[in-house]
């Protein structure tokens, strides 16, 4: 059975987007922020979602349970830029039928 949830999404210019989010699409949070063109083309997820540029760096200001962090992930954001306690990158976060009401704020482009 198909299920959506909400995300709240800040973009980079501080603009709060209440979007709805398939969980059954096996889509992470950097797609749907693509799919609703809440960044400018070639500005996230420029590795493909490999994380291997963090272009997709977000701020999780909900305290949903998420995933822990993969040894990548880890590795990325020890090198990025902007980088807070709550900075995930969104290439590594499913959404999942948890993820209902998870807000982030996309990190600054490097």
């Amino acid at each position: 059975m198909e299920q959506d949830v909400t995300l709240k999404i800040t973009d980079r210019d501080g603009v709060l987007h209440e979007v709805k989010a398939p969980t059954d699409m096996a889509m992470n949070l950097m797609e749907v922020v693509r799919s609703y063109e809440l960044a400018p083309e070639g500005t996230i997820g420029v590795c493909g979602g490999m994380a291997m540029c963090a272009s997709c760096q977000c701020y999780v200001k909900s305290d949903h349970e998420l995933p822990e962090i993969g040894m990548d992930e880890d590795m990325m954001l020890a090198e990025a830029f902007h980088v807070q306690e709550n900075s995930r990158l969104g290439c590594q976060i499913q959404i999942t039928p948890e993820m209902n009401g998870l807000e982030v704020e996309l990190a600054p482009e490097s």
